[in-house]
C-alpha cells in the first residue's frame, strides 16, 4: 500500500480525525492539569427514606369525644403536618377509621429515624401529651397520583 491513501477525500478525513483526536488529548489533559475551579463536596449527606409514623391517640373513639382543649391541639396537630406535606416532608397521611378505635398514619421522608422521630415529636399534639407516636422504616413503592 505505500502510505499512499486511493480513496478520494480519505486524506481529509484522516486529518480530521487526528485533529479531533489531538484537540481531545489536550482538554482532557488541560482538564486533569487545572484545578477545579469548585472544590467538589464529599457526599456527608444520607440517602433519604421514608417512614411510616403512626399516630396513637389517647382512647379508641377520641374523633368523636375529643374536648374542646384536645380538638385545639388536633387543629394545630392537622396545620403542623399541611405545612410539612407542602414542604414535600410528609408524603401523605390522615385517619385510619377503624371501628376498633381510630388512629392515624404519616408518611414522611428523612434520613434516619431520629429525623424522622423529631418530625413525629415536633407535632404539637405530641407535645402536648395528646398523642403518642411510632415510627418504623417504610419503602413506599405506589405514590398517590392524584389528590382525592
Amino acid at each position: 500500500m505505500g502510505g499512499r491513501c486511493s480513496i478520494p477525500g480519505m486524506k481529509n478525513l484522516v486529518l480530521i480525525a487526528l485533529a479531533a483526536l489531538l484537540f481531545g488529548a489536550a482538554a482532557s489533559l488541560a482538564h486533569a492539569q487545572a484545578p477545579a475551579a469548585i472544590p467538589q463536596p464529599k457526599e456527608t449527606t444520607q440517602p433519604m427514606k421514608t417512614w411510616l409514623i403512626s399516630i396513637i391517640p389517647p382512647r379508641p373513639h377520641f374523633d368523636q369525644d375529643a374536648t374542646p382543649a384536645e380538638q385545639a391541639l388536633m387543629d394545630q396537630h392537622f396545620v403542623y403536618w399541611k405545612d410539612l406535606n407542602q414542604k414535600g416532608v410528609c408524603l401523605f397521611g390522615g385517619p385510619v377509621l377503624d371501628p376498633k378505635g381510630v388512629y392515624g398514619i404519616l408518611v414522611v421522608r428523612a434520613a434516619t429515624e431520629d429525623e424522622a422521630r423529631a418530625l413525629g415529636n415536633g407535632d404539637p399534639a405530641a407535645k402536648g401529651g395528646l398523642i403518642k407516636i411510632e415510627v418504623a422504616e417504610m419503602r413506599v413503592v405506589f405514590m398517590p397520583v392524584h389528590a382525592s
